[in-house]
């Protein structure tokens, strides 16, 4: 199997309507985050499809998937190296996740951050000491990519219904400029809230609201009642 034979296999599926919608959705246009990405018009599903026919790829092949010019690609080379770390010895994990985080610069959208860093980033630092120091060094870097890395590998612990490496990395991102980041930082400030421990997301909001990006404010609020929103939000119930 090779790199060549899944970009074959995404082109089959491939539709110009659907290469044009995503181009759009994913911001592709000059001055946007992605600016530049290129699109085959693939689902996600399709891509989900090809990448199990090929999820016994060998690492340099997925390294071409990873770094190609085309969305669809990256994207279902990132699927390959989920499955691969998910049926992997420790040694085949570690080699995956060095990979993985040598590559974070070809993980260049919020799809493909999602799609990947909880299920590598995450377990693979679970129980490592070094764990606190990597995500915080995601955090701060001036990559938009590593940052929304960071936040979104503490969903793993979130799942496993903790709040405190999250919570660490909020703290740091909580003002980031970016909208990508402040969607990912409301996203698992209300995760904590659904998952974890509401209490704790009030206790958040309570202290933050006031300050906060209304884009994380909005993502963090979304499941609670209309009055609830409003108050924090600061408008009047009708």
């Amino acid at each position: 199997m090779r790199a060549a034979d899944v970009s074959k296999a995404l082109r089959l599926e491939a539709t110009p309507e659907r290469a044009k919608s995503s181009a759009r959705f994913f911001k592709s246009g000059p001055g946007q985050y992605g600016e530049g990405d290129k699109f085959l018009g693939v689902t996600v599903p399709q891509q989900r499809i090809v990448a199990k026919q090929f999820k016994d790829l060998l690492l340099p092949e997925v390294e071409k998937l990873i770094m190609s010019p085309w969305h669809e690609e990256r994207l279902t080379g990132l699927f390959i190296l989920v499955s691969q770390y998910q049926r992997g010895d420790p040694m085949n994990k570690k080699t995956i996740y060095d990979f993985y985080m040598a590559h974070t610069a070809c993980t260049n959208n919020w799809d493909l951050v999602d799609g990947s860093a909880e299920f590598i980033v995450g377990p693979w630092l679970e129980n490592r000491p070094q764990k606190m120091k990597v995500l915080t060094k995601l955090a701060k870097s001036n990559l938009l990519w590593d940052r929304r890395i960071a936040m979104l590998a503490t969903f793993h612990y979130i799942k496993q219904g903790r709040e405190d490496e999250a919570l660490q990395i909020i703290n740091i991102l909580l003002h980031d400029k970016h909208d990508l980041i402040q969607k990912a930082v409301g996203w698992m400030l209300r995760e904590i809230g659904k998952r974890v421990n509401r209490q704790t997301l009030v206790n958040f909001l309570n202290t933050h609201s006031a300050t906060m990006p209304r884009t994380s404010l909005r993502y963090a609020i979304e499941h609670f009642s209309p009055a609830e929103r409003a108050k924090y939000l600061g408008k009047v119930v009708k």
